[in-house]
């Protein structure tokens, strides 16, 4: 066999072991960033056997950049235990936060998720859910350059325990789950209530707070948990995204195992 046949036979049949072993999943997780990326750590760690879709090439959400691309963000001292027990190095600051290198940060989140057991699927986008018996059964996947192109190309579906949803500002899976199925969410309004302006305290604080199943099988973390109950943006700080990840987690094993979270 030739070097050239070789790399392509590895690279396809390891991918496509792959995709078969996650098209049946306890926990699928929509978008990459740092609560996506703890929640996959604990989930894995449980021994759940979890996915996570992410439509960019590089997995880490708005962790990468810091503020202004200053590659520095800040994490409270509640939440540095998490720092801890992944191996993520900081320097103490003041008032108990702590001060982190953002890329350091991002790839020791990517690297403990998938050490621990999670598979990450990068370049995918999200284009539904599937939808059985009232509840979100799974996931309906297609490749991101797709969608982008607006390409009319049928996807797959992958079938989940439990969904969460990372996906930041947009909120886009809770958005389509009511909209296409015209149901009521667990949130003030029964819909997306939307994000309000910056609030560092009281972002961080129902960050934690908003993490929560909004419809059966559907979970909500990070920036996309205030997105749908109407809470404020926080910023370039990280503990919410991360105390928040961990709390979804729970919540999720606690359903698969049939037990109040």
């Amino acid at each position: 066999m030739g070097m050239e046949k070789l790399v392509s036979l590895g690279i396809v049949e390891s991918y496509f072991e792959k995709m078969k072993a996650n098209l049946a999943v306890d926990a699928a997780i929509v978008g990459g960033g740092p609560s996506g990326l703890v929640a996959a750590y604990y989930l894995a760690r449980a021994g759940k056997r979890v996915v996570l879709y992410e439509r960019k090439l590089a997995p880490g959400g708005g962790m990468w950049g810091g503020a202004m691309m200053f590659n520095e963000i800040v994490v409270q001292q509640e939440a540095l235990p998490i720092l801890e027990e992944l191996g993520v190095g900081y320097k103490p600051y003041r008032e108990g936060a702590a001060v982190v290198d953002s890329v350091h940060a991002t790839s020791a989140l990517i690297y403990a998720a998938t050490r621990a057991g999670a598979t990450i699927f990068n370049c995918y986008t999200v284009e539904d859910v599937i939808f059985r018996d009232e509840a979100v059964a799974g996931l309906v996947v297609n490749w991101a350059p797709v969608a982008r192109e607006g390409m009319h190309v049928d996807p797959l579906m992958v079938s989940a325990r439990t969904v969460l949803e990372g996906t930041g500002h947009d909120c886009m899976i809770a958005r389509l789950v009511a909209r296409k199925n015209n149901v009521r969410l667990d949130t003030p309004t029964g819909e997306v209530v939307g994000e309000r302006s910056l609030n560092v305290e009281e972002g961080e604080r129902l960050t934690v707070e908003n993490t929560k199943e909004i419809y059966p099988g559907l979970f909500v973390s990070g920036m996309a948990a205030n997105g749908v109950s109407g809470s404020f943006r926080m910023g370039p700080i990280f503990g919410g995204m991360l105390m928040s990840g961990r709390r979804a987690a729970e919540l999720m094993i606690a359903k698969m195992e049939g037990r109040d979270g």
